[in-house]
């Protein structure tokens, strides 16, 4: 579910260091940032005034990750409707010594690391066939990022950290070569669902040009099932998913300086047969007009009319295989869980010659 738009100016990457860019003698922590523009212009609100001017109004997920929004994201994985964090995690309990053993002495490289639980498992195994330790996390977020780099480190005594704060495009453009023989790059908790084809051929296109030929990419992957089962996990009984995407326009309100009226829109997730995928919206509960002066953007809706919040993809194995296979990623193997709920792909970057 969480995912960070990426930024549309990869091409025009650099690289700022924090100061002191070297936290400890184990933690290295570098922002990313495009020469053509700020910080603060980068955060704009342009894409929510191209999304809120559309006739289906849409809003990048991104908007969903302030401090409340990331604590409530925490207690969504938690919850005993949405399976696919728990899932995802037995899964690589069951195949992360073979991962290791498969890539060898390996860097791992995440998008979207968060607060890195599931690296630890992988850790462990390079840990447990003696592997040296080296972690690459990137994120949007540079506190989220730099306290659990710490409490790895913690954890780790061997481990070295060079975390990236940064979007998925601007840090797969600004990867520097690994120092250990090769290196993993990991995209986990079916986040892939949250783009849509345009966008993951975008994405698959900078994964390849980011790795060295026979360099390894392990993904997660949400898998088709009923919908019985999909649409708890975004309905979920004591309505923490529905305060989390209200929450969003909380967001919205404090960075835009808006008057939206969360109690005024009604949580709606179901699964679209048809494209395979999850959609959340915000729903309209009666005709409004709602402001965000620091866009100066007017809005109005009309009842019943809808903000697409997210959407998540559903993915079946033998496809994604063939689908990788054609943007130059050969898969070694994958995994799934005993219902098919959930599966890992582990593929490696073939040599175009």
């Amino acid at each position: 579910m969480k995912f960070a738009k990426p930024s549309d100016t990869p091409e025009l990457a650099t690289r700022v260091d924090f100061e002191p860019a070297i936290l400890s003698e184990r933690l290295r922590l570098e922002r990313l940032v495009s020469p053509t523009l700020s910080p603060a212009e980068i955060d704009n609100g342009s894409d929510v005034i191209q999304g809120l001017t559309q006739t289906q109004k849409t809003l990048s997920p991104r908007y969903f990750y302030d401090d409340r929004g990331s604590h409530l994201f925490e207690q969504i994985c938690d919850l005993p409707e949405y399976y696919p964090t728990r899932t995802e995690a037995a899964i690589l309990q069951d195949c992360s010594a073979e991962i290791a053993q498969i890539t060898g002495s390996s860097e791992i490289v995440e998008l979207g690391s968060g607060s890195s639980t599931k690296t630890r498992i992988l850790l462990d195994a390079y840990k447990n066939l003696g592997y040296p330790l080296r972690y690459l996390p990137i994120d949007v977020s540079g506190g989220i990022l730099e306290s659990s780099a710490n409490q790895l480190l913690l954890d780790y005594p061997s481990l070295q950290v060079h975390g990236l704060v940064s979007t998925y495009e601007l840090a797969l453009a600004n990867l520097t070569p690994a120092i250990l023989p090769t290196r993993t790059l990991c995209f986990l908790g079916s986040t892939l669902g949250n783009l849509n084809p345009e966008e993951c051929d975008r994405f698959f296109a900078d994964i390849v040009q980011a790795l060295e030929v026979g360099e390894y990419f392990l993904l997660g992957i949400d898998l088709h099932k009923s919908p019985t089962i999909l649409e708890p996990a975004y309905n979920d009984a004591q309505g923490v998913t529905a305060e989390f995407n209200q929450n969003v326009l909380n967001h919205l309100n404090w960075r835009f300086d808006g008057n939206f009226k969360p109690e005024q829109f009604e949580h709606w997730a179901f699964y679209n047969q048809e494209l395979h995928q999850i959609e959340m919206h915000l729903r309209s509960r009666r005709a409004q007009t709602v402001q965000l002066r620091a866009l100066d953007l007017t809005v109005e809706f009309e009842p019943e009319e809808t903000i697409l919040t997210e959407i998540s993809r559903k993915f079946d194995l033998e496809e994604m295989r063939q689908y990788l296979q054609k943007q130059g990623l050969t898969t070694v193997k994958t995994w799934t869980d005993p219902n098919n709920w959930f599966g890992l792909v582990l593929a490696q970057v073939r040599s175009t010659h």
